[in-house]
């Protein structure tokens, strides 16, 4: 794993013990992590990806004690953005701790992620800023 200011490059191999590992529980969600995250499937080719890596770069800076972000590559890593069903990017996978994850697709603003982070993620629905 490597780290490109706060955000974390991930793997199948990291996703399967950090996130989730669906090829132990293909039939139920069960996150594996210590704090929500969320989950940037991106290719470096891809315009809106690379507006959005601020952003989340940014999130991940601003929330680190609370949440991880996790990028994902999808040119390097096929596999398991197909086993997610990703045909669009960028895709954004929020992982809360006890509950199921919800995905969104595109560049969503600051403002939109920062009140996912806290309905979803942090359940404390107090988005400041």
């Amino acid at each position: 794993m490597e780290a490109t200011m706060n955000a974390i490059h991930i793997t199948k191999e990291d996703f399967l013990n950090k996130v989730f590992n669906y090829e132990k529980n293909p039939e139920a969600w069960k996150y594996e992590g210590d704090k929500p995250c969320i989950v940037d499937f991106y290719a470096d080719w891809c315009g809106p990806c690379k507006s959005v890596a601020p952003v989340l770069e940014e999130l991940a800076g601003e929330y680190k004690d609370k949440m991880y972000v996790y990028k994902v590559d999808t040119d390097a890593e096929q596999e398991l953005a197909g086993a997610f069903g990703i045909t669009s990017i960028p895709t954004l996978l929020f992982c809360p701790m006890n509950e199921e994850p919800q995905q969104a697709m595109g560049a969503l603003p600051k403002a939109t992620l920062k009140k996912v982070i806290h309905e979803v993620l942090l359940k404390d629905e107090k988005a400041e800023g």
